[in-house]
C-alpha cells in the first residue's frame, strides 16, 4: 500500500468481497454480488427483481426502487446500504426478448446497483480478469458466511455464459448465491459471477423430486465470465472511464499535476497535512505523519481516485483560488478525474434520493430541456445512469473570455429544480456550492437558473395534457383484448384489470368511453384527453378511430375518432433499431420548428430511407402513396425514428387528407386529424380520407409493453 490507502481491500479473506443482497420488504438474503467501483455494487438483474417481489426475469427496469445492500466492513462486521440500480441489463432470450419460464439458461441478466453512504463507505473491490477452462473457483452463498464456500471448475467458457461443475463433498451452489463473485485462488481475482443452478428433475404434475438416478446431472451451475460482463457494461461507459491502478506515465496531467504538487506544497510538513486532509476527504486511509507523499505519489492518486482531484480543488479554493484553477486546469487534461467531489457527489445522491417519484420520473424530461443538443445517453434513462453519463460531459458553449463554462450536470440540476418546488432551494445550495468550488461566476449559474424557471413557466403554459392509452390486441373473428391506462401527467397508471376478456369493436369502444368519463380534466384545460393507441406492426391501420358505440338508450353515437383525438404508436418499431432511438429523441426536441417530408408514389423505400437517415430537422412524414406499397413506407419511417407520421388507410383520400393537414402545425395535429374526422363524418363527400396519425411523444412515457403479453409498468 502506498501513502494513500483504499478502505479495506478484503485480500487476507476473499469472502470479505461477497456484497449481501436482502429483500426490501422481509430483509431476507436473496443473492449477492461485489463491488465494482467507489461505489457501485455488480449482481444480476435477477437477484434485483427478488429482493423487489417482482418476477425472478421481469425485464423491466426498477428505475427508482431501493434495494438493500451488506458490505463488510474492515472490523469484521457489515454495514447495511441502500442502493438504487443505475445500470440494468435485462434477462433476455437468446434471440432477444422475453425469457420462457421455462428456460435454463438466457443472456444479459446484470444490474449495477449505486450504494448510497459516505466517501470511502465502501471498501475497494476485487481484482477482475478474465476467465478460461480449468480454473478452480470459490462461490460464496449470499450471506458472505465463510462456511458456504463452494468449490468450482470452470468449464467451456465460451461467448456469454460458462458451465461450472461442482466438487463432490463440501457445499453445492443452490438460491442465494446467484450474483456473487467467482474468486480464482491462482489468479487473486474474480474472472465472473454466478448466474444459476441446474437444479435436480422434478414431476411435471406436482413439482415434487423424481428418485435419484446416478444419470441426473449433478452440482453444474453456471455463470457469466467476466468477459462477457465487459462486453454487456462497456456501451455504457462503464469501463471506458473507470480509474486506472496506476496512471499512464505519458500523460500530460501527471506531469503538470506534478509540477502542481511541488508549487502548492512546497515545504514536507504542509504537503503532510495537504495529503491528510485529501485522504479523509476520499475516504481513504494515509501514511506517515512524518514523511510525506512525494509529488509523484500524491499527482498519481489525483489520476487514480476519480474524485480525489475535485476534492483537492476544493480544499484550495478558499485559500489559495488560483492553485485550484490550475490543478482542475491540469487535470482536465485526463479523462479519470470526475466532475464532483465526494462530498458533493453524495450530497446530490441524497438530495435524488429524497425527491418526490414524480419529479424523478420526469429527470429524462429536464435533461433533454437542459441539453436540446444532446439525442440520446449511452446506458439508459434512470437518474443514477443520467448522472453517471452527464459528470463526464463538458460544459455548455455560453462563457465569455476565461470565463470557466458552466458543466452539463448544473445546468441540468438548475432544471431538475426547477420541478422540485419546496426542495428547489436546497438543490441550488448545491449547485451554488459546487460552482464556487469549481470558480464559476455567480452571473453564469445564474443566467442558466433563468433560462431553467422559463422552461418552467413554458410547462405550466403548455400542460401535459390527459390521455388515455389503450394497448390492442387481436383475440381472432374480429375481436380484441385490451389493457388500458390513465395519464394525468404524472405517468400511466393502469385501469384495466381484465388482460382475458375479448371485445367486439363497439364493445371495446364503449370500455374505453367508460374510462374516458371517468376522467376529471384540469379545470384550466378545456381539451378533450389524448385518446394512445398501443398497437404492433400489424395493427397499425386498426380502424379504432371509427369504432362507435350504439346504445338504443343514448341520445348521440360514441364514436372515438370524432369525439377525441385519436393516435396510433407502434413501441415494436419505435425500438426495433436502438441506433435510430437518439434520432427520435432529437426530432422531438425541433417538433415546433421541424420540416414535413410527403412521399409521393415515385419514391420507394430505400430511397426514403436515405433521404430521411440523417435529416434530423425532419419531424413529420405524410404518405400519399397506393395502399400497396403504403404500410412499408410507413413503418420504414417509424423505425427511422420520424415522430409524426400520418396516412391514410383509405383508397381514394390519401391526397386529399395529406392537402388539407398540411395547414396544421405539428404539433395540433391530432387536433386536426380529429376535426377531419369529423368533418368526414358529417360530409364523406368533403372530406374523402381515412387519416391515421402516429404519434410518438418522446416526453412522456409509454407502458414498456410485451406484445403478446403486456406489462403493466412503465
Amino acid at each position: 500500500m502506498g501513502w494513500f490507502g483504499t478502505a479495506g481491500d478484503g485480500a487476507g479473506d476473499p469472502a470479505r468481497h461477497v456484497v449481501t443482497v436482502r429483500g426490501a420488504e422481509n430483509g431476507r438474503t436473496v443473492g449477492a454480488g461485489f463491488v465494482l467501483g467507489g461505489d457501485t455494487v455488480l449482481t444480476c438483474a435477477h437477484v434485483v427483481n427478488a429482493a423487489l417481489d417482482r418476477p425472478l426475469l421481469e425485464a423491466r427496469t426498477p428505475a427508482l426502487d431501493e434495494v438493500v445492500v451488506e458490505i463488510a466492513d474492515d472490523a469484521g462486521g457489515a454495514r447495511r446500504f441502500f442502493a438504487r440500480v443505475a445500470h440494468w441489463i435485462a434477462p433476455r432470450a437468446p434471440g432477444g426478448g422475453p425469457v420462457p419460464p421455462e428456460a435454463g439458461e438466457w443472456l444479459g441478466d446484470l444490474a449495477v446497483l449505486r450504494v448510497d453512504g459516505p466517501p470511502g463507505g465502501l471498501p475497494a473491490g476485487p481484482r477482475l480478469t478474465g476467465m478460461a477452462a480449468g480454473q478452480q473457483v470459490v462461490a460464496w452463498h449470499g450471506s458472505a458466511e465463510a462456511a458456504t464456500y463452494a468449490r468450482l471448475t470452470v468449464h467451456e467458457p465460451v461467448g456469454a455464459r460458462a458451465y461450472l461443475d461442482g466438487a463432490p463433498t463440501g457445499m453445492a451452489v443452490g438460491p442465494g448465491y446467484s450474483g456473487g463473485p467467482l474468486w480464482c485462488g491462482a489468479e487473486h481475482a474474480v474472472v465472473g459471477l454466478v448466474v444459476a443452478h441446474f437444479m435436480p428433475p422434478r414431476r411435471p404434475d406436482n413439482g415434487a423430486p423424481l428418485p435419484y438416478s446416478p444419470q441426473h446431472l449433478v452440482r453444474r451451475s453456471w455463470g457469466v465470465p467476466w468477459q462477457r460482463v465487459q462486453d454487456e457494461l462497456r456501451p455504457l461507459g462503464l469501463l471506458g472511464g473507470a480509474a486506472p491502478t496506476s496512471p499512464d506515465p505519458d500523460d500530460p496531467a501527471l506531469l503538470l499535476l506534478t509540477e502542481a504538487i511541488e508549487d502548492i506544497f512546497p515545504s514536507p510538513s504542509s504537503r503532510v497535512a495537504g495529503a491528510q486532509r485529501l485522504a479523509r476527504s476520499c475516504g481513504v486511509g494515509s501514511g506517515s505523519a512524518v514523511t510525506p507523499p512525494t509529488p509523484e505519489e500524491f499527482a498519481t492518486f489525483l489520476l487514480t481516485h476519480p474524485r480525489a482531484l475535485a476534492a483537492l480543488a476544493g480544499n484550495l479554493r478558499r485559500s489559495a483560488p488560483q492553485e485550484a484553477d490550475r490543478v482542475l486546469a491540469a487535470g482536465g487534461l485526463s479523462r479519470v478525474p470526475k466532475l464532483l467531489s465526494p462530498q458533493e457527489h453524495t450530497a446530490l445522491r441524497k438530495h435524488l434520493r429524497m425527491m418526490e417519484p414524480e419529479v424523478l420520473a420526469r429527470f429524462p424530461e429536464a435533461v433533454r430541456a437542459a441539453l436540446p443538443h444532446l439525442a440520446a445517453m449511452p446506458g439508459g434513462d434512470t437518474p443514477e445512469a443520467l448522472l453517471d453519463h452527464l459528470e463526464a460531459l463538458p460544459g455548455d458553449g455560453r462563457a465569455a473570455g476565461g470565463e470557466r463554462r458552466v458543466p452539463a450536470l448544473l445546468r441540468v440540476m438548475e432544471y431538475v429544480g426547477a420541478l422540485c418546488g419546496p426542495r428547489r432551494a436546497e438543490l441550488r445550495l448545491w449547485a451554488d456550492a459546487v460552482a464556487t468550488r469549481l470558480g464559476i461566476e455567480r452571473a453564469a449559474l445564474g443566467e442558466r437558473r433563468s433560462d431553467a424557471q422559463e422552461w418552467m413557466r413554458a410547462l405550466r403554459a403548455r400542460a401535459a395534457r390527459v390521455r388515455v392509452l389503450v394497448q390492442v390486441n387481436p383475440a381472432g373473428q374480429g375481436r380484441h383484448r385490451l389493457r388500458i391506462w390513465c395519464d394525468e401527467g404524472a405517468g400511466p397508471r393502469q385501469v384495466s384489470t381484465d388482460s382475458v376478456r375479448s371485445y367486439s369493436a363497439a364493445e371495446a369502444a364503449r370500455e374505453v368511453l367508460r374510462v374516458l368519463d371517468s376522467l376529471t380534466p384540469p379545470a384550466e384545460d378545456e381539451r378533450p384527453p389524448l385518446v394512445e393507441v398501443l398497437v404492433d406492426r400489424a395493427g397499425l391501420n386498426l380502424p379504432v378511430d371509427e369504432w362507435t358505440v350504439r346504445d338504443p338508450d343514448a341520445l348521440v353515437p360514441g364514436v372515438l375518432g370524432v369525439e377525441f383525438p385519436l393516435v396510433v404508436h407502434c413501441p415494436e418499431l419505435l425500438r426495433r433499431h436502438g441506433r435510430f432511438t437518439k434520432h427520435w429523441r432529437s426530432r422531438w426536441n425541433r417538433l415546433d420548428s421541424g420540416k414535413t417530408f410527403v412521399v409521393s408514389e415515385t419514391m420507394d423505400r430505400d430511397t426514403i430511407y436515405s433521404r430521411l437517415v440523417n435529416q434530423l430537422d425532419t419531424v413529420r412524414v405524410c404518405v400519399d402513396v397506393p395502399p400497396g406499397t403504403r404500410d412499408g413506407i410507413v413503418q420504414t419511417c417509424l423505425a427511422l425514428g420520424i415522430p409524426v407520421v400520418v396516412w391514410d388507410r383509405g383508397r381514394d383520400g390519401a391526397a386529399h387528407t395529406v392537402r388539407h393537414l398540411a395547414e396544421v402545425a405539428t404539433r395540433e395535429m391530432p387536433d386536426g386529424v380529429r376535426d377531419y374526422r369529423a368533418g368526414a363524418k358529417a360530409s364523406p363527400p368533403d372530406y374523402p380520407g381515412r387519416p391515421v396519425l402516429a404519434w410518438a411523444d418522446a416526453d412522456r412515457t409509454v407502458p414498456r409493453l410485451h406484445l403478446t403479453e403486456p406489462q403493466e409498468s412503465t
